[in-house]
């Protein structure tokens, strides 16, 4: 496995009152341990993008990257953070994943690589079915809801991602749109539930019980 896994949690918890949501615990472990013991398997090794003091999350034993862009610049800052990384260890893909999803999906990296043969820079989001009620705003015109912090991203497009993030580019889709990208379908959407209030954390032990 030559791909490394970067988890974003990078992102300032407002829903959840502040803080680090990845380090409330759920099911006896915290939700970043579940999010580690899932996604560290199918990656040749982990790392994690977060800002802030580092030390906090020293339990887990993981190199942690800060973004380079300042002010809370969304969550391409810490994929440009992880193929920053990536390209000082000699990786030239990164897949991400979420700190706030403990359920993700055993076989994310299979997909996502599976759905970029042919491309000249692997590029591939994971996308599911729509929910019934789920919000259309990130659906693509494939009738897919696209889950943008899960990704297969290319460290040769590093500085041009930099570049569109200097611009005040922020929205994912429109820079993987420009260069290509593609959707590997998840039929679960179940798998990308992710905990931004009380609630979910309490619907988020209800499923793993």
């Amino acid at each position: 496995m030559s791909v490394l896994g970067v988890i974003l949690a990078g992102g300032q918890a407002t829903r959840m009152g502040g803080g680090d949501k990845g380090l409330l615990a759920l099911g006896g472990d915290t939700i970043l341990g579940h999010v580690t013991r899932r996604l560290g398997p199918q990656v040749a090794a982990l790392v994690l993008n977060a800002n802030g003091d580092p030390t906090r999350f020293s339990g887990l034993g993981l190199p942690v990257v800060a973004d380079s862009i300042p002010g809370f610049a969304g969550p391409l800052a810490g994929v440009l953070a992880g193929l920053d990384h990536a390209a000082a260890q000699g990786y030239d893909r990164i897949v991400t994943a979420a700190a706030d999803t403990p359920f993700l999906p055993a076989d994310l990296v299979a997909r996502l690589e599976a759905e970029s043969r042919g491309q000249v820079h692997p590029l591939v989001l994971a996308a599911t079915p729509r929910a019934a009620g789920e919000a259309t705003r990130s659906m693509s015109q494939s009738g897919l809801v696209r889950h943008p912090t899960f990704g297969l991203w290319p460290v040769a497009l590093r500085d041009d991602l930099r570049a569109a993030l200097a611009d005040g580019l922020k929205k994912v889709v429109l820079w993987t749109d420009r260069h290509g990208g593609r959707e590997a379908r998840f039929p679960d959407p179940e798998a990308f539930f992710n905990v931004n209030t009380p609630e979910d954390l309490a619907q988020a032990e209800a499923l793993l019980a």
